[in-house]
């Protein structure tokens, strides 16, 4: 019994230590990492569409529709946000909403997975998030999560999704657009950003608004 724990510990660290050195080895801008989910479409033979294209060649109004749809405080918090994390926590209905930045979506789309066990993933996405937020530049964090972001089913990247749902590259993306593809992000498989509900464009106006006046909230990455 001694002998299997301690084999399963050693396994436990080396498996934990994996996103460690990934990180580092995902800094160079030439890297192009993929998500679990990509990977699970490979290994299922089911195949996707993602094209990788630089943060320089997205359209600053997605970016910023991303950010304050996403996670307002990103360019403020190390990876965590803990007042909002301490709101989830605190809400007397219980944890209704989520409270994950996009270091930490980030972290969980290149490391984790997306279910079951979604409690335990979310606490392995507090150290890993707080990690990566101190060893890599924000607008690499973001360059990375745009490209392998879910965007529809089979779907990942911005670039992919641009041209998917409205026929143009991700530097072209219009206001409107960019609120429609950032509001998708929650559910895209259920979220169509080019037959969007009403529900969505509601959504989508009020992030296309708030993109519009992002200022500061966007400074990390402008």
């Amino acid at each position: 019994m001694r002998f299997w724990l301690r084999r399963l510990f050693k396994i436990a660290i080396v498996l934990a230590l994996i996103p460690v050195v990934l990180t580092i080895l995902y800094l160079p801008p030439f890297v192009r990492p993929i998500s679990t989910l990509m990977l699970a479409d490979l290994v299922t033979l089911k195949g996707y569409d993602r094209q990788w294209v630089s943060i320089d060649d997205v359209s600053p109004v997605l970016i910023h529709s991303v950010i304050m749809s996403e996670d307002g405080q990103f360019c403020n918090h190390y990876g965590v946000d803990l007042g909002e994390l301490k709101k989830v926590i605190l809400d007397p209905r219980g944890p209704s909403r989520g409270a994950s930045t996009i270091t930490m979506q980030s972290v969980k789309n290149l490391y984790l997975w997306p279910r079951p066990f979604g409690t335990v993933r979310k606490v392995l996405e507090l150290p890993y998030a707080t990690y990566v937020d101190l060893v890599m530049s924000k607008r690499r964090i973001m360059e990375i999560y745009l490209n392998i972001a879910e965007w529809g089913p089979g779907i990942y990247g911005i670039e992919a999704g641009a041209q998917h749902h409205f026929g143009v590259s991700a530097k072209n993306l219009s206001r409107k657009q960019a609120a429609l593809l950032a509001v998708t992000l929650p559910n895209p498989i259920l979220r169509n950003p080019a037959k969007p509900s009403r529900e969505m464009r509601f959504l989508a106006n009020r992030v296309q608004r708030l993109a519009s006046r992002s200022g500061d909230y966007v400074q990390c990455i402008d």
